[in-house]
């Protein structure tokens, strides 16, 4: 669940400095697992929680916000290492990474939480900053297609980002399509895509 698991044992005293970043990620999101709300949450009870000082977690974050976001962020980990052989492959490596990522214990206290972020204008300003980081390499992988030739040149890219993103998080994630079979998910989703992304075939 955490960097130091939900329940866990924590180190008894106040955290060595290099753990201290840890133990205050840990301690939101156990708190956020324990259905605190992000409103009820206070920096108070996340630094009683890590083990810490109000000014250890200021130190680090300016605010509850960041903090969350920050949290949240850890939760989504790594974007997956892509292979780079084609643009097919890289995107189904990173909608697959996706679907793992929201369909765990851990993706499921990010989709309790986003309708809260949703109505705070500072959290949903920085959550949406965050997403568009990550994003940014699935922009990335359409660019190296449209310069390679894999994809058709008048591209818009953030409407093909939207068509690939948008069916992993309703099907996978939220369960919105229970008809929808969640096999090969990731690589049907992108198929489907493609075929109206491929660039011209090249001439024999």
């Amino acid at each position: 669940m955490t960097t130091t698991g939900a329940g866990a044992a924590r180190p008894v005293g106040r955290p060595r400095s290099s753990q201290a970043s840890d133990a205050i990620i840990s301690a939101t999101l156990d708190l956020l697992a324990e259905g605190v709300t992000i409103e009820a949450l206070t920096i108070e009870a996340i630094a009683s929680r890590a083990g810490v000082g109000k000014a250890t977690v200021y130190r680090r974050w300016p605010n509850k916000e960041a903090l969350v976001i920050d949290a949240i962020a850890c939760l989504k980990g790594a974007t997956p290492l892509l292979p780079g052989r084609s643009v097919r492959e890289d995107l189904v490596t990173l909608l697959a990474g996706m679907g793992k990522a929201n369909d765990t214990p851990e993706g499921r206290i990010v989709l309790a939480v986003l309708p809260e972020i949703r109505r705070n204008p500072e959290l949903s300003a920085r959550y949406a900053a965050m997403v568009d980081s990550r994003r940014e390499v699935i922009r990335e992988v359409f660019r190296r297609g449209l310069a390679s030739g894999e994809l058709t040149p008048d591209l818009d890219v953030e409407l093909a980002l939207a068509m690939l993103s948008s069916p992993m998080m309703s099907v996978a994630s939220m369960r919105m399509f229970p008809r929808v079979s969640e096999e090969r998910l990731a690589e049907r989703i992108v198929d489907l895509a493609l075929a109206g992304m491929r660039g011209p075939a090249p001439c024999e």
